[in-house]
């Protein structure tokens, strides 16, 4: 497996905003959620070996992000014409599999995946009520093969800390997994 790791977008950027499809066609958009308490954006797919081993605990994590007043968003970015695993179709199958409760939207010209300058399914950013990015980098340590249980401890450490008022690790390591997979010539320069 190539690993590619998320490129730290800088904290304090605001929130790209969007309105993307789900796999049945309604709409969804950061707008919908105002009023909550931190906003969780999650860059994923179906086929990555990287969400594949982290799948449960985003179910579980999204839960209870969400029962906390936190909005919480997942984009599938990757070019599903060429990757057919990663179709709509497939996607809602994931989603009811894994017993997402959260959106699961289709981003397919990839232009929410450039403005948040995602790279890699899974990538992760968490902003706080004003929308202010507070926390970008992994879910927690495990990778698949490492041994390390998956808990979802940075994350889910980032989200109490935004949720309680208080400051943010100090230290955020980069998310690792699959590149996304860009339509060809829709590269972003990020990657120049």
């Amino acid at each position: 497996m190539a690993e590619t790791p998320s490129q730290m977008l800088a904290l304090g950027t605001p929130a790209p905003a969007f309105q993307l499809p789900d796999a049945d066609g309604n709409l969804h958009s950061l707008a919908d959620a105002a009023g909550s308490r931190a906003y969780l954006v999650m860059f994923i797919c179906n086929h990555c070996p990287f969400v594949k081993h982290v799948a449960d605990e985003l179910a579980r994590l999204g839960a209870d992000a969400q029962a906390n007043n936190v909005a919480v968003f997942a984009i599938n970015s990757n070019d599903f014409d060429r990757y057919p695993a990663d179709n709509p179709a497939n996607m809602q199958r994931e989603a009811a599999r894994r017993n997402y409760t959260f959106p699961y939207l289709v981003d397919a010209d990839q232009r929410v995946a450039k403005a948040y300058r995602a790279a890699c399914t899974p990538d992760f950013y968490l902003f706080d009520a004003d929308r202010q990015l507070v926390y970008r980098g992994q879910l927690d340590g495990s990778r698949p093969g490492n041994g390390i249980a998956v808990d979802g401890r940075d994350l889910r450490r980032a989200i109490d800390a935004v949720l309680a008022g208080e400051p943010m690790p100090d230290r955020q390591v980069p998310s690792v997994g699959c590149n996304i997979k860009w339509i060809a010539g829709n590269e972003p320069a990020y990657f120049a």
